[in-house]
């Protein structure tokens, strides 16, 4: 045993090296090599276009206490407060003399160039105003968000300066916190820098040695990306991302993480644009775990100890043409640890990256093709199932096509025609290899459909209502049903109107600023919209048909919506303002009462409705421009009456906010849930002054709900202090059940996505809560 695992170390630190090894063969063949044979090739351009002169000439402006013309050397000189305008260039010093034909000029004393791309000073500089060319002694720059010092600096154009032998940082101090001391900086203002042999200092003191350094003003994210922590899952972790620049459209990451209660993980992602095959990025990140936290059986000699993981990721997007479009996405995922563990919490996306996991725990792997014409759009699809874990309802689409026509005038009638049709080849089966899954029995469905609506409708004006009656047939075909092996039909026919009129009054005689309120006038809107729709029993019910989606529950229907709009406007600076916004909006269903069919665990469900359903209000309030309300809330009058919600409301949500100012604010917001959690949140974000500023964020649960627990279920407490070109949060968290965590970051102001967080462990993250590298 003691072999094995001196074995599988060997063969993690040979890993290692062979990615660093790949990284430095990068760095060495691609970065450095392009770059600098792009600086020569650039030099040597500017170089040949300096040796010409422009075509149009710039005029130059001088002023100075005495200015002086020789007509002889056509020369012009100037001494005390020298001041040289040309074109977007202002050049001041104590003294100067330019050749009036060649526009060259030596100046000396407090030398001071500046344009729209940054500033250079020096002692002394030999400049051309024609040519933008020029030679600074004892130089200091600032191209934004960098500040800099050199000994030599050569001004090539106006858009690309070289400094030799000086230093790079984001502080503006003389002797900065931080600095990147280089023997050559190649500064393109406002696009990028390149740096050779570097030496980063933090003050006085050397810290790190950095054979070169790219970095594009256009791009946010650093070259290098060291995050070190630690979770209560991952234990001690370090995560780290090297970029670097292969092409100009070619970017490419590497990844070299290590996290002690799950080992190494390595991978590499690249991100890739290209006006002729369009844009898109490519990720791979592979890990043999090695579980030692006590969410696996550790004393179990039979299970094992490595586990296979791996994601493999690929987004593309083209434009084929104006009116085409095709994006697509590939997910290739291997989890051997959930297949060990079925009906587990294991999965890889949530365990090594939350917040794709947060946003959809089962990506989708599918191919779209969206065309536009004048008056529709055309789609074609292709989405399939690409990991047999996934859960069994998953739906492949091989392919499905769907047309749309908007409402369409017909000729020079009063009549419009819309048209929705699909046709696909849809497969749901249980393929998962996962044997919880398999036991569910979920039936596989496999089923051709072609389904097509066509509605007419005549919008009118009648008296103060707008009102649109419409007419809609409603065709699906099936190539077989749930109960047939032969074709079948259904139709469904519809019928109903929308209709909606506005109401409202103007009080302009209302002016006030009683209590700070800055009333200007008042406008009352009132707008009601009713919808009704009634569609016949479909000719085969949902429960004969194999059920894809929504389309195969379709049943009887005979309701309207209904809505109310209140809206109370005022003027506030000459723009409208509303003050008060409220939205109510339900459903009512006539008899017969409405058969609603749906898919639950795969198997159809249908229940019955009449009169009112829920009732939903949306409420926004903005009295002052300081202080805001938005809440809403659901009032249950549909389901089961003996249920403890029936004629109750069942969910309150509300957020009050304040804003005081800049990085001033407090937020406290309620969520309420009848028999379920009532969850107070209190969030305070105050700048003492402008070195610094803390933030408070408090949940407290007065809920039944025992899964969500009673009492205060949270606090975090964190110190931000401007450390002038630095920023440090210093943040205490503590959630009950779950334990505390301390954790320390530390980022650069002018790139505040490069971070150096200690930590003690993840969470999920609030308002001014930091997230985890990926």
């Amino acid at each position: 045993m003691l072999k094995l695992q001196i074995t599988d170390q060997v063969l993690q630190i040979r890993r290692i090296v062979m990615i660093v090894l790949l990284f430095f063969v990068f760095s060495f063949f691609f970065p450095v090599n392009r770059y600098a044979e792009d600086a020569k090739e650039a030099a040597k351009e500017d170089a040949q276009e300096g040796a010409k002169p422009d075509k149009k000439e710039e005029p130059m402006i001088v002023n100075g206490d005495t200015v002086e013309y020789l007509m002889e050397g056509k020369q012009v000189s100037a001494v005390g407060n020298v001041s040289i305008t040309s074109g977007r260039a202002k050049l001041t010093c104590e003294k100067i003399t330019v050749n009036t034909q060649t526009k060259e000029g030596q100046a000396e004393g407090n030398v001071r160039l500046e344009d729209e791309k940054g500033i250079i000073t020096g002692e002394k500089i030999q400049y051309n105003f024609q040519t933008k060319r020029g030679i600074i002694v004892d130089a200091g720059f600032r191209a934004n968000p960098f500040f800099g010092r050199a000994e030599n600096l050569e001004k090539l154009n106006e858009d690309q300066f070289i400094a030799r032998r000086g230093y790079l940082t984001t502080c503006n101090f003389d002797k900065p916190h931080w600095r990147l001391k280089s023997k050559r900086m190649d500064v393109f203002p406002q696009s990028k820098v390149q740096t050779k042999g570097d030496s980063l200092y933090l003050g006085k003191v050397p810290v790190l040695y950095i054979p070169q350094f790219n970095k594009s003003l256009e791009d946010p994210l650093m070259n290098v990306e060291l995050m070190p922590g630690k979770r209560k899952d991952w234990g001690p972790y370090i995560l780290s991302a090297w970029r670097y620049n292969l092409t100009e459209d070619i970017k490419a990451r590497i990844y070299v993480d290590y996290r002690t209660n799950f080992g190494i993980a390595e991978g590499f992602g690249t991100n890739y644009s290209s006006s002729q095959f369009g844009k898109g990025d490519f990720k791979y990140y592979y890990t043999q775990e090695r579980d030692k936290s006590k969410d696996v059986n550790q004393d179990d000699v039979n299970a094992p100890k490595v586990f296979e993981r791996y994601l493999i990721r690929w987004r593309h997007q083209a434009d084929i043409g104006e009116q085409t479009k095709l994006i697509g996405e590939f997910y290739k995922i291997k989890d051997a640890k959930m297949q060990l563990y079925p009906g587990s919490d294991f999965n890889f996306l949530k365990d090594y990256f939350y917040r794709e996991y947060e946003k959809q725990s089962q990506p989708q792997t599918y191919l779209l093709m969206h065309r536009n014409f004048a008056y529709s759009t055309l789609d074609f699809l292709v989405q399939g199932r690409t990991n047999d874990w996934y859960d069994p309802g998953y739906l492949e689409k091989l392919p499905e096509i769907k047309y749309s026509l908007s409402s369409y005038q017909i000729g020079e009638t009063p009549f419009y025609f819309s048209n929705t049709s699909s046709a696909g080849n849809y497969n749901k089966k249980d393929n998962s290899t996962n044997p919880a899954l398999i036991a569910s029995n979920y039936p596989d469905v496999h089923v051709n459909r072609f389904d097509m609506s066509n509605k007419l409708s005549l919008p009118m004006k009648i008296a103060f209502l707008s009102v649109t009656p419409f007419v809609m047939n409603r065709e699906t075909f099936y190539d077989k049903t749930a109960t047939k092996a032969s074709p079948a039909a259904r139709t469904i026919f519809y019928t109903g109107a929308d209709m909606s009129t506005k109401f409202y009054r103007t009080f302009s005689s209302v002016k006030t600023n009683l209590l700070g309120l800055d009333l200007t006038g008042l406008r009352h809107i009132i707008t009601p919209t009713v919808g009704y729709t009634y569609n016949r029993t479909p000719t085969i019910p949902g429960t004969k048909l194999k059920q894809i989606d929504e389309i195969d529950t379709i049943g009887t229907s005979n309701g309207a919506s209904l809505q109310l709009s209140n809206k109370l406007q005022t003027k506030r600076k000459d723009r409208s303002v509303d003050l008060v916004d409220f939205l109510i909006t339900t459903n009512y269903y006539f008899k017969p009462s409405t058969v609603i069919s749906g898919i639950t665990d795969g198997a159809i469900v249908t229940q019955t409705a009449d009169g009112f359903s829920d009732i939903y209000f949306q409420l926004k309030i903005l009295p002052y421009s300081w202080l805001t309300l938005n809440g809403d809330a659901t009032y249950t009058h549909s389901g089961s009456r003996d249920s403890g919600a029936y004629n109750h409301f069942s969910n309150v949500n509300y957020d009050i906010g304040f804003n005081f100012g800049v990085d001033r604010t407090f937020v406290v917001g309620q969520r309420y849930q009848i028999k379920g959690g009532n969850q107070i949140t209190l969030d305070l974000d105050w700048r003492l002054n402008p070195k610094w500023k803390f933030s408070v964020y408090q949940r407290y649960n007065r809920g039944h709900d025992p899964t969500l627990g009673r009492g205060l279920r949270e606090q975090q407490y964190t110190i931000s202090r401007d450390l002038h070109c630095w920023v440090w949060d210093l943040t205490y968290n503590t959630q009950k059940g779950k334990g505390d965590t301390i954790y320390l970051i530390f980022r650069l102001k002018a790139f505040p996505e490069l971070e150096f967080n200690f930590g003690q462990s993840y969470r999920a993250p609030e308002p001014g809560a930091q997230s985890q590298l990926y």
